[in-house]
């Protein structure tokens, strides 16, 4: 191939819709493995102080994941609204959308500090942590809930620099909170220098520290200005409209979020009546396989964005084709990541940790789902797309079902009742993960989140 052929196949690559999927996609994918890797990075610090603590983090997560999802509500609300207000070139009025959504998760994010707080130690208990894994899993709940106002508004400033094509600011933000995060979190980890040894405790103000100053970055550049939306400094009255409008979408897809965190914690329950081990591999497997969906979030992201946007400049089957390219994308990068998962899965566990037992029982668990990766890609991505056209409705559904009436009962029965531990409770994994792909993938291939107004 000559040189002008391959300028031309790049040109033609990289050119119209495919273009911007991959201008949008991309940045997102750094961001989610940016965001990930605040708990991955925690998870690999804790480690190596023994399963009681590992196991401690990863209950917590679990819990901080929970409350998140209240957050998530609000993001998503504005990001589907930002994104038509900028297809339709009203910019003023996606401003204002912004600046609801900010009180309205700022509140939200209040309350759920007050929660956290008051019920640090109760939620670990409700989730059946052993009794030398609950001091440490309070301490640490504790001390992260201190933040959720600010991860609050940090999650939503960047979901509206997202609806409005700017996925490389929250990029190079989640960059910062990861530098910070490390190495707060490392020196009171080990009492580097003349600063305490706190253990747990230390990647927990890692993490706070390290979302309190995104929070600021993302509100600094805001009120300054940033892809045609601006935050005003001052505290505006509510705007019942708005916010009415942001809450008919984000509700359903916070109580999506809920839903399956809470199909999540009462999986984590069932993993950790198999023992302080299989949970240890458990969590291990679940933060490496997170980091495996990142392009399935990347792309989906750009699903969102661009569908909205679409949506918004009255073109659906721009808005159809974007969220195709999109899946196509994700499905051949992923299908590669499973590759690579199912042939280094014992690496990929034991770089966390180095008890044999752990990394067996992990190593089973990575390659069962590192055969799902092109389905899972599907699911992220066409749920993104309805997400984006406001069609929050069907997701939840989707999800509430497979979640409930899969995973936690197929889990149960296999791990439990047909004695097959924690490999059984994976499979339950794939069952879910397959289902919702191809219940996605009717839904959106129906058309009929086209004709909804938001």
């Amino acid at each position: 191939m000559t040189i002008a052929q391959l300028a031309s196949y790049s040109k033609h690559f990289m050119g119209g819709t495919r273009g911007r999927v991959l201008a949008l996609a991309l940045p997102s994918v750094g961001e989610q493995i940016l965001n990930m890797m605040v708990g991955m990075a925690n998870t690999y610090m804790v480690g190596h102080l023994g399963s009681a603590s590992l196991t401690a983090v990863g209950l917590s997560d679990q819990i901080v994941m929970l409350f998140s999802a209240f957050f998530l509500a609000v993001s998503t609300g504005n990001t589907a609204l930002v994104a038509r207000c900028i297809g339709a070139r009203d910019k003023e009025r996606a401003c204002n959308v912004l600046q609801q959504s900010m009180l309205t998760g700022g509140a939200i994010g209040l309350a759920c500090t007050v929660v956290g707080m008051a019920l640090s130690s109760q939620a670990m208990i409700w989730f059946g942590a052993a009794k030398d894994v609950i001091p440490l899993g309070s301490a640490y709940l504790w001390i992260v809930s201190l933040s959720y106002a600010l991860m609050a508004l940090m999650f939503i400033g960047n979901g509206a620099l997202r609806g409005a094509g700017d996925t490389r600011t929250p990029l190079w933000v989640m960059g910062i909170v990861n530098v910070v995060n490390i190495a707060v979190g490392y020196a009171l980890l080990t009492g580097l220098g003349p600063l305490p040894a706190l253990g747990v405790r230390g990647t927990a103000i890692g993490a706070t520290v390290a979302r309190s100053l995104g929070c600021a970055i993302v509100l600094g550049l805001l009120v300054r200005g940033r892809a045609g939306l601006k935050l005003r400094l001052r505290i505006s009255r509510p705007d019942w409209g708005v916010i009415k409008r942001v809450m008919n979408i984000g509700l359903p897809s916070g109580a999506e979020q809920i839903c399956m965190r809470f199909g999540q914690v009462t999986f984590a329950a069932i993993v950790a009546s198999l023992g302080t081990v299989a949970y240890a591999a458990h969590q291990i497997s679940f933060t490496s396989l997170s980091m495996s969906f990142m392009p399935g979030f990347g792309f989906g992201m750009a699903a969102t964005t661009l569908v909205g946007q679409q949506l918004g400049a009255k073109n659906p089957e721009g808005a159809e084709e974007a969220c195709k390219i999109s899946s196509r994308m994700a499905m051949y990068l992923m299908g590669a990541v499973g590759i690579l998962m199912f042939l280094f899965a014992p690496q990929i566990v034991g770089f966390f940790i180095t008890e044999p037992e752990v990394i067996r029982l992990g190593a089973i668990c990575v390659r069962i789902v590192g055969l799902t990766q092109p389905a899972t890609a599907g699911m992220m991505v066409f749920s993104g797309g309805l997400r984006g056209a406001g069609d929050t409705r069907w997701p939840l559904i989707i999800t509430a079902i497979s979640v409930w009436l899969v995973r936690i009962p197929l889990g149960r029965l296999f791990a439990l009742t047909f004695g097959l531990g924690l490999p059984g409770v994976w499979v339950a994994v794939v069952v879910d993960m397959m289902g919702r792909a191809l219940l996605f993938y009717w839904r959106f291939h129906s058309g009929k989140w086209k004709t909804i107004r938001v």
